[in-house]
């Protein structure tokens, strides 16, 4: 006998995409979370695509993939999609040494962080429009 099934964590109109061990802060990584947290895929990905940030690019295809798994693995309209979460969180620290005057050192800490971005598809506004219209 196998374990039970694990139930999905997230709702039928959400999907996810999460990367794992990326080798910057997460201090700096949420800062460019935070530009796309509660704007449409499509112009979270534009915005991304023109950031100055070394790291845009890393979180620019975790929010592609959470956009190709919402398409292709649960049928979602992708015209419709938002970055309704863009969650980081802390991975590993790797210490370094570094060589100081006198004979002493000290430790150079490099940081690496997760990120998880959810996406929705927002039926929301199509409600509340249907209502207006009637």
């Amino acid at each position: 006998m196998s374990k039970p099934k694990h139930p999905r964590g997230l709702a039928d109109s959400e999907a996810q995409a999460v990367t794992f061990n990326i080798r910057v802060s997460p201090r700096k990584l949420n800062l460019v979370a935070a530009m796309i947290r509660g704007k449409k895929a499509q112009d979270a990905v534009a915005q991304l695509t023109f950031s100055k940030r070394r790291i845009a690019g890393t979180v620019k295809k975790t929010l592609e993939s959470a956009i190709a798994n919402a398409e292709n693995n649960h049928s979602l309209d992708v015209d419709r999609l938002v970055v309704s979460r863009a969650e980081v969180g802390r991975a590993s620290v790797m210490k370094r040494f570094h060589a100081r005057g006198r004979g002493k050192s000290s430790t150079i800490e490099k940081w690496f962080s997760h990120l998880k971005i959810v996406v929705a598809e927002q039926v929301v506004a199509e409600a509340a429009e249907a209502q207006e219209a009637a």
